[in-house]
């Protein structure tokens, strides 16, 4: 686990942002994406019956959709101990393959932080 209080401020605040997007929306997960000019885009779990995309799915197309043409960082709020390959995928489509993806639980305390390649 990661104390949350000694990452960067900007991680801090894409998980901060992943976080209030889940409760907010009071879906099963939140997430953000900073881009190459420290924009952030947040989203959560898209669940219709003819689209499933996950919060880190939608956030990365939010930026994409935005004009974003990278990203600098990740964090995805969830239960899930990791973010999945198809999370990891999106990410590292747009931003390469080490951007870092911070995997937080429900309260905001970072768990992991992996690559997103």
């Amino acid at each position: 686990m990661t104390d949350s209080s000694a990452l960067d401020p900007e991680d801090r605040k894409i998980v901060t942002l992943a976080r209030s997007a889940r409760a907010r929306n009071g879906v099963p997960e939140g997430a953000a994406v900073r881009d190459e000019t420290g924009r952030t885009y947040v989203a959560g779990t898209v669940a219709l019956d003819s689209l499933k995309l996950s919060a880190l799915q939608t956030a990365v197309a939010m930026a994409v959709a935005s004009g974003a043409t990278s990203l600098e960082a990740a964090a995805v709020v969830t239960e899930a101990e990791t973010a999945s390959d198809a999370d990891r995928a999106a990410v590292r489509d747009l931003g390469g393959a080490e951007t870092p993806v911070l995997v937080a639980g429900p309260d905001g305390t970072v768990r992991t932080t992996v690559a997103a390649g």
